[in-house]
C-alpha cells in the first residue's frame, strides 16, 4: 500500500526513523519532493550525526535552510548536536545567565554550557526547533529525517527526563533562596516557562493530527528486529506507528545471487505482514539498480512511495 493517503492528511511534521542504513534519508527526501510538487512549502531536516541530504540532493546544504535548485517549494537543512546546542545558547543563554547570577558568579559560556547538560535539554530544543519551523518558519510541512533508532528513542524519553528534572529544580532553588535570604528568584520563573514549553512541545508531537512517525526498515534480521523494538517502545509511550516502509526489496530475481537474496528476504517480509499488516500501512520499495542521487532518481522512489 502506498503513502498516497498522506496527501489528504495534511500533517505539519512527518518523521522518518529506523535503524541506520535502511534508507531513511532517501525515503524522507522522496517524500519531501512529493509534497513540494503538490505546492506545499516543504522543509526537509536531517538531525543525523552524519547527514547525507547534501549527497542525495547533490548540493551543499549544511546548517542553513537551503533552497533545492530546480525544485519549487523545497528547502533542506542539516543540523547536528553541536549546532542544536549553539542555537539553544543563542535562544536561551541570555535569560539563563541573567536568572542564574543571583546564585553563582561564573563566566557566561561556562554557566550556560553547564545548564545545557541537564537531561533532555538537547532533545527538548531539537523538538522546539522543528516546531518553530512549522509555526514561524513559513513552511506548510517539515519532513524530518531523524537520527538512527537509539537517538529516536531518546526523543521519546524526553518528556520523562526533562520534566523530571524540572520537577526537582524548584525544590533545589527554593532551598538556596531560603538559605541566602533572597527574594523573588528569576530562575523559578524561567523553569515555569520551560515547563510550559515542554508541555506545549509534547502535546504537539503526540497529536496525530499534527505529526506522524513513519518507520523505515529493510527485510533483513537487524532491520526488522530494530523495527519491532521501535514499535514496542512507541507503544510504551502511548504512541502508535501507522505506516511502515520496507526498502531494498528484490522484486525480480534473474540470477542465482538475487534468487538467494530474495529467498532470504521472504520470511522477514512475511513476518512484518503477519505482525503489522492489520494495523499499519506497509509500503514496499524495490532495490534499485542504480544509487539514488539527484532529484530525477528521487522521483523514481517518490513514484513507488505514492503510486504516482
Amino acid at each position: 500500500m502506498a503513502l498516497s493517503n498522506l496527501d489528504a492528511a495534511r500533517k505539519q511534521v512527518l518523521m522518518f526513523g529506523g535503524k541506520g542504513g535502511v534508507g531513511k534519508t532517501t525515503t524522507s527526501a522522496a517524500t519531501a519532493l512529493h509534497f513540494a510538487g503538490l505546492g506545499l512549502r516543504t522543509l526537509i531536516v536531517s538531525s543525523d550525526m552524519t547527514p547525507s541530504l547534501s549527497d542525495i540532493f547533490e548540493c551543499d546544504i549544511g546548517h542553513r535552510e537551503t533552497a533545492i535548485a530546480g525544485v519549487d517549494n523545497l528547502w533542506a537543512l542539516e543540523i547536528d548536536p553541536d549546532e542544536v546546542m549553539r542555537r539553544w545558547k543563542v535562544k536561551f543563554g541570555p535569560e539563563i545567565y541573567e536568572a542564574s547570577l543571583v546564585f553563582v558568579d561564573m563566566p557566561y559560556d561556562e554557566l550556560v554550557d553547564y545548564v545545557g547538560l541537564a537531561p533532555g535539554i538537547q532533545e527538548e530544543f531539537l523538538l522546539d526547533f522543528i516546531l518553530e519551523r512549522v509555526r514561524h518558519g513559513g513552511y506548510d510541512l517539515v519532513v524530518w529525517d531523524t537520527a538512527p533508532a537509539g537517538d529516536t528513542l531518546r526523543l521519546l524519553e524526553l518528556p520523562h527526563k526533562f520534566l523530571s528534572h524540572l520537577r526537582a529544580a524548584p525544590r533545589v532553588y527554593l532551598n538556596v533562596r531560603d538559605k541566602l535570604g533572597l527574594g523573588r528568584v528569576p530562575f523559578l520563573e524561567l523553569i515555569d516557562s520551560w515547563r510550559a514549553l515542554s508541555a506545549e512541545i509534547t502535546a504537539f508531537f503526540r497529536d496525530p493530527a499534527n505529526a506522524e512517525f513513519v518507520l523505515v526498515t529493510i527485510p533483513e534480521a537487524l532491520g526488522v528486529y530494530q523495527a519491532r523494538r521501535l514499535v514496542g517502545e512507541f507503544a510504551r509511550f502511548g504512541l502508535e506507528i501507522q505506516r511502515l516502509v520496507v526498502n531494498h526489496i528484490i522484486a525480480e530475481a534473474d540470477s542465482e545471487f538475487l534468487r538467494q537474496r530474495q529467498a532470504m528476504q521472504r520470511p522477514y517480509l512475511q513476518l512484518l505482514e503477519e505482525e503489522y499488516g492489520q494495523r499499519m500501512s506497509i509500503t514496499h520499495v524495490p532495490l534499485f539498480a542504480q544509487e539514488i542521487k539527484g532529484v530525477q532518481r528521487l522521483g523514481q522512489v517518490e513514484r513507488v512511495l505514492f503510486a504516482v
